[in-house]
C-alpha cells in the first residue's frame, strides 16, 4: 500500500489507528493456550474484531522469532489474514551494514510482503539505503522513542546544541521522501512533536505509547497532525489484551472502537 492510499483510507475511515500484534503466548487467554497454533487463532480473532476501526497493523517480529520456525510461519499466516486495505508494518528494528540490510529488506519487503519495516539509524546511511531502494515500500526510522532509555542517547545534546534525535531527523529526512520514509515518535514525548513537525512537516509519524504506556491521543493529535493527518497511532496491549476471558475479541473490538471514536471526533474538531 502506498502512502497516498493510506491517506485516502485514513480520511475515508476517519481513523489513524494501528493495532499492534505484539502477541505473547503467555498473555493470551487461558482457554486458547491449549489449542494448536493458539497465537495464530488469537491473532485472527483480534484482526477480525478490529478491522473496521483501524487502518494498519504492526507485527512485532520478536514475538514470532522467539517461537522458532513455526513462529515465522505464524507471522506469515497472520499477515495473509490481513486484507490489503490495511497498511502492514514489520516492527523489526533492523539496521546493519549495507549487504546485510539488503537481505533484511528483501526478507520483509519481498519474502513476506510487508508495506513497511522499522529500522534503527545508528549505523548511518549505508545501513538504511537498501530499504529506501524499495520506492514502493516505506522505511520507518526510529526518531524519538517512548521508552525511558530515550534519555540515554536520543535526548542527549550535541555540541551544536541540538538533540541527537533532531540530528537523526534532519539527516535521514534527506535520504528519502515523505512517500517512502516515516519516523517513530513516541506518544510519551508528545510535546516534542511540535519540534519534530518543524523538522519533518510532511512525513508520516508512527506513534507508539498511547494506551498502556500512558500517552495522550489528544496531545498527539494536537501536536503531531499535519495537513494529511500524518499519523499512525499504535495501540497494542490496550487493545489486544483488553480482556483475558473468552470475550477477548469483543473486548478488543470495544477498545479499538473507543480509539476510533476519539480519532473521528478529533479529525472533525
Amino acid at each position: 500500500m502506498s502512502i497516498k492510499s493510506l491517506i485516502d483510507h485514513i480520511k475515508q475511515k476517519q481513523s489513524y489507528l494501528c493495532v499492534g500484534l505484539d502477541t505473547d503466548d503467555q498473555k493470551i487467554p487461558l482457554h486458547l493456550r491449549s489449542q494448536k497454533d493458539a497465537v495464530l487463532a488469537f491473532n485472527k480473532a483480534v484482526i477480525d474484531a478490529t478491522l473496521d476501526h483501524c487502518v494498519s497493523y504492526k507485527i512485532n517480529t520478536a514475538f514470532y522469532e522467539s517461537m522458532g520456525i513455526r513462529g515465522w510461519e505464524i507471522m506469515q499466516e497472520t499477515l495473509e489474514h490481513i486484507p490489503d486495505t490495511h497498511f502492514v508494518i514489520a516492527d523489526a528494528k533492523r539496521g546493519d551494514i549495507g549487504n546485510t540490510s539488503a537481505q533484511y529488506a528483501k526478507t520483509f519487503f519481498e519474502a513476506y510482503g510487508f508495506d513497511a519495516v522499522t529500522v534503527a539509524p545508528y549505523m548511518g546511511e549505508d545501513s538504511i539505503r537498501p530499504f529506501l531502494e524499495y520506492t514502493d515500500k516505506v522505511t520507518i526510522v526510529l526518531g524519538l522513542t517512548s521508552n525511558k532509555g530515550a534519555e540515554d542517547f536520543e535526548l542527549q545534546r550535541l555540541q551544536s546544541g541540538e538533540f541527537v534525535y533532531e540530528r537523526v531527523l534532519k539527516t535521514v529526512s534527506g535520504w528519502g521522501t515523505p512517500q517512502n520514509l516515516m519516523f517513530v515518535a513516541g506518544a510519551t514525548q508528545a510535546k516534542e512533536l511540535v519540534n519534530i513537525r518543524r523538522i519533518v512537516p510532511d512525513h508520516f509519524l508512527l506513534v507508539p505509547g498511547v494506551g498502556a504506556q500512558g500517552g495522550s491521543l489528544q496531545e498527539v493529535a494536537a501536536y503531531g497532525s499535519n495537513k494529511d493527518i500524518g499519523l499512525l497511532v499504535n495501540a497494542s496491549r490496550a487493545v489486544i489484551y483488553a480482556s483475558q476471558a473468552e470475550d477477548f475479541s469483543q473486548a478488543a473490538a470495544k477498545a479499538a472502537r473507543s480509539y476510533h471514536d476519539e480519532m473521528r471526533a478529533l479529525m472533525r474538531s
